[in-house]
């Protein structure tokens, strides 16, 4: 289980292999068990119970295995079948990272090997595949449809324990800030331990509305009530992706962005400290052409509230090419209106603006200091290297690099890169690849 280092509308997901399950008001359950005459969930979630998984991730093999070298657990997790025809299992990415072989343990004692089919850092997901007959799959449901208060039930094989079951409520929605890239968590304050990780979070009727991946702990590394989880709007876009591809491709807009908080409101006289700021736009982008400029602040998105710039890249990064995102965003205390048009975008772009820029995942920016990091994308090249925000890059493959138009030729193309960064006193030396 990591710690907190780790859209909204159905419009954003094309057709693809993996679907939401419509509501049936005619099916809604009731939870009062008049046989035993208590008040129960049990009905609703023991048809999915079969299908939540333990995952074990073992070393990479170095040779032929016998006795001694056979390839040892390295960790260990949850995961939730969503495919009982072709085996397809979720589970997160830092489940089976660094691993050479998985196995998967159902609940009715069966043991796989499993087939890693594509992981992605950024949304901490991974989907895996297993070759066997009566699975049985979770129902998934459409997380934009959430409401705080929704009861929430996390199942998985937390501490070494069977698989275990608990209960809490949906404590938020829309949570990130923790990476600014394609956060958009639920929250909730279900007991979440080591070994849930991968997990399904469940809504009362045994449906899926997200995976379990990462808690806020207060030093002890236990639970303490809150929990985050993907949501299945995301979870889709990104595993329908690798099962097709094998990999994920997001969109972009030409804007960098940055999140708003009490002390930058304060500096452009608002009295709001929710909403995405505009540090840059790259010329001839669709940002540009929206008419978005520096010191704009985004209030809302494809009609949703803007928490800070994970709620922009989270929409923006499950779009398709293509797709016309409307904005409602403040300049100069008017509200305005546009219309962003999502582009398509490689792992190796470079985004430059006037005043900052974007490239394999940090965002920089312009000052008097030099090239000063403003944030760093969960999973991406350089939070791998990692790279921090406050980190002034002084260097790249021995260069010398003092303007962002230096620094953009710098980190573009393909192969790593070494960059010299000075921190505090220190000038580390970090490799992105």
């Amino acid at each position: 289980m990591i710690r907190a280092n780790r859209l909204s509308a159905l419009a954003l997901i094309a057709a693809v292999p993996l679907t939401f399950a419509l509501p049936a008001a005619a099916q809604d359950p009731i939870f009062f068990d008049n046989q035993r005459g208590v008040f129960s969930f049990a009905t609703g979630l023991e048809q999915s119970l079969p299908a939540v998984v333990q995952v074990t991730t073992l070393a990479q093999s170095s040779g032929p295995t016998s006795g001694e070298n056979d390839p040892k657990p390295i960790s260990s997790g949850s995961g939730v079948i969503v495919d009982a025809g072709q085996g397809i299992i979720i589970t997160n990415n830092h489940v089976v990272e660094g691993g050479g072989k998985y196995t998967v343990d159902l609940l009715d004692g069966r043991l796989f090997d499993a087939t890693l089919v594509g992981t992605d850092k950024a949304t901490d997901l991974a989907v895996l595949k297993i070759e066997a007959t009566g699975l049985a799959q979770v129902e998934v449901a459409d997380s934009g449809t959430l409401r705080t208060g929704d009861l929430a039930f996390a199942v998985g094989y937390p501490l070494g324990l069977d698989q275990t079951l608990t209960m809490g409520v949906i404590s938020g929605l829309g949570r990130s800030g923790m990476g600014d890239r394609i956060e958009d968590y639920i929250q909730t304050d279900a007991a979440v331990n080591s070994g849930n990780s991968g997990g399904p979070l469940l809504d009362s009727r045994g449906r899926l509305i997200g995976i379990n991946t990462s808690i806020l702990s207060g030093g002890g590394g236990g639970n303490d009530g809150i929990a985050f989880a993907v949501p299945t709007q995301i979870m889709l876009y990104v595993t329908n992706q690798l099962r097709e591809a094998g990999e994920v491709k997001r969109g972009k807009t030409g804007a960098i962005l940055g999140s708003l908080n009490a002390t930058r409101a304060r500096s452009f006289g608002l009295r709001i400290v929710r909403g995405a700021v505009v540090e840059d736009v790259a010329p001839g982008s669709s940002a540009d052409s929206a008419g978005l400029k520096r010191g704009d602040i985004l209030t809302r998105i494809h009609d949703r509230a803007v928490s800070n710039a994970g709620t922009v890249n989270a929409t923006i990064g499950i779009a398709a090419p293509g797709t016309e995102l409307a904005v409602v965003y403040l300049r100069d205390g008017q509200e305005l209106r546009t219309t962003l048009t999502v582009e398509a975008s490689t792992p190796r772009d470079v985004t430059v603006g006037a005043e900052a820029l974007i490239g394999r995942g940090a965002s920089v920016r312009a000052g008097s200091d030099g090239l000063v990091v403003f944030a760093v994308e969960g999973g991406s090249s350089a939070a791998n290297a990692e790279l921090m925000a406050g980190d002034v890059i002084r260097s790249v493959e021995g260069r010398r690099v003092t303007t962002l138009s230096a620094l953009g030729q710098a980190l573009g193309g393909e192969g790593q890169r070494r960059v010299v960064v000075e921190r505090g006193d220190e000038t580390p030396t970090l490799t992105l690849q």
